[in-house]
């Protein structure tokens, strides 16, 4: 046994559910292998959310194209006992066959739309909901969350540092994309930088100056270092440090070049305010103002609504873990089987039968509802699920941008109400409303199980 485990393509086919394999021999064994289709969707919104931001298809569509049992995989399986060996010897060639339709990441969805629907024999499709809900899940939590934080900042600048207290080096990388995409500008993660081109960015941290003779030698140092970074002031005294901060710019002359100064605690609107007009006196009025420390939508709302100076914030934790909402009631369920329509009747999580399509209806270019229907009906609006795999192999582009991802965003959130996009609840809800023939159809299933 390893006594670190990473996760990565060699054992990805792994992270599972042990009942997803199970049921998997199960099928197979019955020669259940029908095609199937399952609909991701989240059944509620949190009370806190009025809209979810769809992310993290991308990681889903390369899991699906090359998963794989490989031979330590089946030899571990094989040790526990409950797979036979012809089942292995079919494990050893599985290949995802499916296709799958998704409303393209960025998009804003509702309780009760899919954001992705896999069409597939049924082991194949039952095997990869873990993951596919693992993925999904994470990415819109978090991409969701970031855009209140995004819009509660009106335009200023929000940076990402929430990489440290992460739930696991997965859920560090793959935040930081979701939080790009909601429209966040930068983050402090370098591998994220790396691997997905975002604007990497960072100050300093409180150490660095305990660990020099005094303030002002630690200031120093790293401005010889770094001439246009951002300072921290609050380690000591914020008000004394950006005293320091004037007088090295005295001292160096034509040679400073510092961008801006970051307050991490304490009053940090009228902190904000002393120190702004410390730098104008000073005639440093071309220096940015940086706050962070616990920060979320609410706060950062109250500082802006207040009048506070900020010219941006450096947001972790409590967007990093989405520290209000923290699960969403995401849930990956059976739609049809072998060309018949399945639902679930269970009280507060019954579901829907088929494959379908969500349209959105704008008049004068607002969004004003959306109508959830079965797949081949043609209504009015705008088909927001899209055909992205087919028979196992995505479709092009295979590999959508991150900024075309953001600027959909930015603009599908801009045609929605405005209270939608509030920090408050909205009242009433955005309208998701079934189609006529999406609902006969349901109906006439639940006559069949009841």
């Amino acid at each position: 046994m390893a006594s670190a485990a990473w996760v990565g393509p060699d054992n990805a086919v792994l992270l599972t559910d042990l009942y997803q394999l199970t049921m998997m021999q199960a099928y197979w064994r019955e020669g259940m292998t029908d095609r199937a289709v399952f609909s991701l969707f989240v059944r509620r919104l949190p009370p806190t959310r009025n809209v979810l931001i769809a992310c993290g298809l991308a990681d889903v569509l390369a899991y699906l194209e090359t998963v794989r049992f490989d031979a330590d995989s089946l030899d571990y399986l094989d040790s526990l006992g409950l797979f036979g060996r012809d089942f292995l010897d079919w494990l050893a060639a599985f290949r995802f066959t499916g296709d799958v339709h998704a409303v393209p990441e960025g998009t804003p969805i509702f309780a009760t739309e899919p954001i992705l629907e896999v069409e597939a024999p049924l082991p194949e499709a039952q095997f990869v909901e873990t993951f596919i809900m693992n993925q999904i899940h994470l990415q819109t939590l978090l991409a969701s969350k970031a855009l209140r934080v995004v819009e509660a900042a009106e335009g200023r600048r929000v940076v990402d540092f929430g990489l440290r207290r992460m739930q696991g080096a997965d859920a560090g990388l793959k935040s930081a994309r979701a939080f790009y995409i909601a429209g966040v500008h930068a983050t402090s993660n370098v591998l994220a930088g790396r691997l997905y081109g975002l604007p990497v960015t960072g100050t300093m941290a409180h150490s660095y100056v305990q660990a020099h003779r005094d303030e002002r030698s630690a200031f120093l140092a790293f401005l010889r270092q770094y001439p246009d970074s951002v300072l921290l002031l609050d380690t000591y005294d914020t008000l004394a440090a950006v005293e320091e901060v004037i007088d090295l710019a005295r001292e160096l002359g034509p040679a400073f070049r510092l961008r801006g100064v970051r307050i991490d605690s304490g009053d940090l609107g009228e902190l904000a305010r002393i120190v702004r007009r410390r730098l104008d006196e000073a005639g440093l009025s071309q220096l940015q103002i940086l706050v962070s420390g616990s920060l979320d939508e609410f706060a950062i709302r109250d500082l802006v609504r207040g009048g506070a100076p900020i010219d941006g914030f450096g947001v972790g934790t409590r967007m990093g873990v989405s520290a209000d909402a923290p699960a969403l009631d995401l849930v990956y369920k059976l739609a049809a089987y072998a060309g018949r329509g399945r639902i679930k009747t269970s009280p507060g999580k019954v579901t829907l039968p088929g494959r379908k399509q969500i349209f959105r209806q704008e008049e004068d270019g607002r969004a004003v509802r959306d109508v959830l229907a079965l797949a081949d009906e043609t209504l009015p609006g705008r088909p927001l699920l899209r055909p992205v795999m087919r028979a196992g192999r995505r479709l092009p582009p295979a590999e959508e941008p991150l900024e075309a991802m953001r600027a959909r965003a930015r603009e599908e959130l801009a045609r929605l109400p405005d209270a939608v996009r509030s920090l408050d609840p909205a009242d009433p809800p955005y309208p998701v409303e079934l189609s006529a023939r999406l609902r006969a159809e349901w109906e006439a299933l639940l006559e069949t199980v009841s």
